[in-house]
Order: C-alpha cells, then sequence, then structure tokens
C-alpha cells in the first residue's frame, strides 16, 4: 500500500474523529447521557452512534460510488433539516418525562435474605429503559448518517478513481466518528457521575441543560436550512 494511501485513510479516519463532534452530534447525544448513571453504558451508546452513522454514510456512499450519481441539493437539505428536527423532538422529550418518574420499590431474595431497592419505568413498564437507550442512539447516529452523506459522498468522489477505495475510505471515516463520540460521550458522563451524588438537583438540571441545548442546536438547523430550501 503506497504511502498516498495510508495518508488518505489516515485522513479519512481523523476527519471521522472530527466529525463526530460537531454541535449537533453532542446536543443529540447529551440528551441520551444525561438520562445515563453509567460510564460503560454511555460509552456503549457512543459506539452504537457511531455504528448507526456508518451504517447510513456506507448504504449512501455505496450507492454513489457503485451507480455514480449525486444527491440533489434539497434532498441533501431535507436530511439535515430531519436531522434538526430530530433534536427539537429529543429536547422536547427531556422536558416532558422529566417529571414523570415511575418509582416504585422491587423486593429481590437472595438465598434466605431479602433487600428492597427504588425502581424507575421512566420509559415503560417492562424493563427495557436501556434496549430503548441504545436503539434511539443507533437511529440517531443513522439520522446523522444521512445528513452528513452528501459532504462525504463528494468528498469521496472528488478525491478517488477506485469504488473499492471509496467505500474503505467510508468505513475508515466511520470507525473514527465511532472513537470521537467514544471519547465525547465518556468525557461528557464522567463529571455527570461523580458529582451527581455532591450536588442537590444535578441530575435534573443536567437533563434541562441538555433538553435546551438540543432544542437550540435543533431549532438553528431547522431555521437555516429553511431559508436555503424557500
Amino acid at each position: 500500500m503506497g504511502v498516498a494511501i495510508i495518508t488518505f485513510l489516515v485522513f479519512g479516519f481523523l476527519l471521522g474523529v472530527r466529525h463526530a463532534f460537531d454541535s449537533d452530534h453532542i446536543a443529540a447525544m447529551s440528551t441520551l447521557i444525561a438520562k445515563t448513571k453509567s460510564l460503560k453504558k454511555s460509552t456503549l451508546l457512543g459506539i452504537l452512534w457511531g455504528f448507526g452513522h456508518t451504517i447510513s454514510l456506507f448504504i449512501i456512499g455505496s450507492l454513489i460510488l457503485l451507480f455514480k450519481i449525486t444527491i440533489p441539493e434539497k434532498i441533501a437539505l431535507s436530511f439535515e433539516l430531519l436531522a434538526g428536527i430530530m433534536l427539537v423532538i429529543l429536547g422536547f422529550n427531556i422536558i416532558f418525562t422529566l417529571n414523570k418518574n415511575k418509582i416504585h420499590i422491587h423486593k429481590h431474595s437472595h438465598g434466605n435474605k431479602e433487600h428492597h431497592h427504588f425502581h424507575s419505568h421512566k420509559f415503560n413498564k417492562n424493563h427495557s429503559h436501556e434496549h430503548l437507550q441504545a436503539s434511539k442512539s443507533l437511529l440517531i447516529g443513522s439520522v446523522h448518517g444521512l445528513a452528513g452523506s452528501a459532504a462525504l459522498a463528494l468528498l469521496v468522489l472528488t478525491t478517488v478513481n477506485s469504488t473499492l477505495m471509496g467505500l474503505f475510505y467510508i468505513i475508515i471515516f466511520g470507525v473514527g466518528s465511532m472513537l470521537g463520540m467514544t471519547l465525547i460521550t465518556a468525557s461528557i458522563s464522567l463529571p455527570i457521575i461523580l458529582l451527581e451524588n455532591k450536588l442537590n438537583n444535578f441530575d435534573r438540571l443536567i437533563k434541562l441543560a441538555a433538553a435546551t441545548f438540543s432544542l437550540l442546536i435543533g431549532a438553528l438547523f431547522i431555521y437555516n436550512i429553511g431559508i436555503q430550501l424557500l
């Protein structure tokens, strides 16, 4: 493998890491991280975001590279508009559910010993909260992948002549975005976890901050893209 190809792929990886740090990505993931009390789970959400992001990019990129098509500007803007709408929905979802915790007591037996603990079914009644968060993270990543597919495909098409190399570049870019989002989720969730038990109402404040950030970024996206579509 030539030096030029290696440099090209390393650039794609680093660009993927940088891409994860876009404000709309951080805003969307912060709405999920605010609900997670575990560094391990937060990190997993970041990986799932990157995986969903890569899937969308790879599907769109494959179609473009194989069939030599271009994404019309209005469709590309519509993808970005969808990402903005998603951010607004995520923000409102936190605000709507913030005071909807359904807390009750669970009793467990371990041999002859019994103990109780409080459990929240904030989202449903069948303990599928973690699965729901994972699915949301995957979906969010997929939507963001669609929103960025046009720009990435244009970059690849104008840089490489080989379809196989282009697809490989997209995968490398996706791996970089997975690493980037993993770093983001870990760096955001760690101070939240450390400070949660030290400050009163800290959990509520974090959720409100995440909701506000998501709403503001989403509204800004919708406004800017709406102007271009009109």
